[in-house]
């Protein structure tokens, strides 16, 4: 079931990139100062990272909202609330001046590198961190991991608790 979500949702990530290609090369042309450079050869990678986040967090939470069916309404509200700590919709210098105390909320979200880093790629705003990268990496095949053991244990005990 996660993996069939991912799937489809990046399918639908596929046709917004198109979306988004043509008006990145609309602008382009018109002569807006926006360029590629060399780290979107890793615009691939940052997009497996974020699949492999994405199933290894819902591995585990969908085994833990078939025992505690409640966490459910519990996930939603936390997601919109995480998506603040994520820098989806500003960077994370704008965080570094208006909360410098709480940077490191946002700095230590393997998300946020993932994101500022496709923001550099693309846009050529924000910044390419490599030992944030490298981190991030390993963050996340540590939660794909985590996930596939949890998801296997639960998975046992699934049609017991359904």
């Amino acid at each position: 079931m996660p993996l069939s979500i991912v799937i489809s949702s990046l399918f639908r990530f596929g046709i917004q990139l198109f979306i988004f290609m043509v008006f990145f090369a609309w602008f382009y042309f018109n002569g807006a100062a926006i360029s590629l450079n060399k780290y979107t050869l890793l615009f691939p990678i940052m997009v497996l990272l974020m699949g492999m986040i994405g199933l290894g967090l819902g591995m585990i939470i969908s085994s833990m909202v078939t025992k505690y069916r409640d966490l459910k309404v519990l996930v939603s509200f936390g997601l919109q609330l995480l998506m603040y700590l994520s820098a989806v919709m500003y960077p994370v210098s704008y965080f570094s001046e208006k909360l410098p105390e709480y940077v490191w909320l946002v700095k230590y979200n393997p998300l946020t590198i993932i994101i500022e880093t496709v923001r550099f790629q693309l846009l050529n705003v924000g910044t390419f961190n490599l030992g944030g990268f490298v981190s991030a990496l390993l963050v996340t095949i540590v939660i794909l991991l985590i996930g596939i053991l949890i998801f296997n244990k639960a998975e046992k005990n699934f049609i017991d608790t359904v």
